[in-house]
């Protein structure tokens, strides 16, 4: 069994989007977050208190965009990977590490210095210029959200991956400031039919589990 464990509307959604994509079974476990402060335990299942954290039989994995890979290789037959053999598998891994290591990275200081951090702690300067280092690397990206889908001419993780990283902007206020092509390169994914699965799977399972669903 596959066991997901994940805070609503985290980084945690990018694997249980491509779970629902794929078509998988899984058991979803949620946690409030940041589960590293509100929930101890759970750092006997992750020691860094991040998550993602992802069990399938004796995997374990962590990090939000390999998930995504090792699940569209091991399990995907074509729902969701690009072959090696495909003129955009490069392109495709490219675009999978992207949205994590490049658009997501700078919007997790802006969400820890605006929200997270108690008042005193808090860094507006820092969180302003994160937010604007984010906003340029996705306008950089512009031209290429303009086609319906990021590579290979179809629905891939790498969607997935840069399509969270459009879903965070809009969670810590960052959503009206981005440019044009992400506005409507998101709005296309959101109508993708395992986007609205997995919305309505973390919202099922936060409510039967008892956990909260903001930050």
């Amino acid at each position: 069994m596959i066991t997901l464990y994940h805070a609503f509307n985290a980084r945690s959604f990018r694997p249980l989007w491509a779970l629902e994509a794929i078509g998988l079974s899984y058991e979803l476990k949620m946690l409030p977050f940041p589960p590293r402060a509100l929930a101890k335990d759970y750092l006997q299942i992750n020691p860094l208190g991040t998550i993602p954290a992802f069990h399938d039989g004796a995997t374990r994995m962590t990090e939000s965009a390999a998930i995504c890979q090792f699940l569209a290789d091991r399990y995907d037959a074509g729902a969701i990977g690009v072959r090696q053999d495909e003129a955009d598998y490069g392109a495709y891994l490219n675009w999978l590490h992207f949205g994590e290591a490049t658009l997501t990275f700078p919007q997790t200081l802006v969400l820890r210095y605006r929200r997270l951090e108690p008042e005193a702690r808090r860094l507006p300067q820092a969180a302003d210029d994160y937010a604007k280092w984010f906003l340029a690397r996705a306008r950089a990206v512009g031209p290429a959200l303009e086609r319906d889908y990021i590579c290979a001419d179809r629905f891939t993780a790498a969607d997935i991956s840069m399509g969270y990283a459009f879903m965070l902007a809009g969670l810590i206020g960052l959503g009206d400031d981005l440019p044009a092509p992400a506005k409507a390169y998101w709005g296309r994914l959101q109508s993708h039919p395992s986007f609205a699965r997995a919305m309505a799977a973390q919202t099922a399972a936060a409510d039967a589990q008892g956990v909260g669903k903001g930050w």
